[in-house]
């Protein structure tokens, strides 16, 4: 499907002292790394200074994070699960940016106490529809309470892990280069 890499933004959703999500999501851009057709960046929420409200004019930090999604061809969001939804730090960086979301896709590792997640990637699916992007399918959930992660919060290697890595990239693989192909042919309506 061309020989231009694939540029995948992996965003890290949760910014609060203590996370484990940013050990999470090197776990998860070291597997992605691995695949030659991806160009990974790691985005940190932590490492931008965003303001506690929104502003009438953007600041810089905002213009940086817009401007490295809008040259992103796929997404994989890395984020825990809390009470049941995910982060208000993920959802704000979300609506920093409009249509540098659309007509790409987006895949999800999430993590939670019990249910790995769900809760958190099935809103974030209902949050990138309304963006008019499509995300996958498939999704690595991680149980923080079972045996998924070592000591350290980092996800075992298992093979039914590995292989929802090995699905959810592919799916995000397809759906990048196939999307890309279709946004150089005709800009997207929304």
């Amino acid at each position: 499907m061309g020989s231009d890499p694939l540029n995948v933004a992996v965003i890290i959703g949760s910014t609060r002292i203590g996370r484990v999500c940013d050990t999470v999501g090197a776990w998860f851009a070291a597997w992605a790394r691995r695949r030659e057709e991806l160009a990974v960046e790691v985005l940190d929420l932590a490492r931008y200074a965003f303001p506690g409200c929104y502003p009438e004019e953007a600041t810089p930090s905002m213009r940086d994070f817009t401007s490295a999604v809008g040259g992103a061809d796929a997404f994989v969001v890395i984020t825990p699960e809390y009470n049941r939804s995910f982060p208000a730090s993920l959802k704000q960086a979300i609506d920093f940016a409009y249509d540098e979301w659309q007509a790409k896709p987006v895949g999800f590792v999430s993590y939670g106490s019990g249910s790995a997640g769900h809760y958190a990637v099935e809103q974030l699916r209902t949050v990138f529809g309304a963006l008019h992007a499509v995300t996958t399918r498939d999704w690595v959930g991680i149980d923080l309470l079972g045996d998924d992660v070592d000591e350290h919060g980092r996800p075992r290697d298992t093979d039914g892990r590995v292989r929802a890595v090995g699905a959810m990239l592919d799916q995000l693989t397809w759906w990048g280069h196939t999307l890309r192909e279709g946004r150089r042919a005709q800009p997207y309506v929304s």
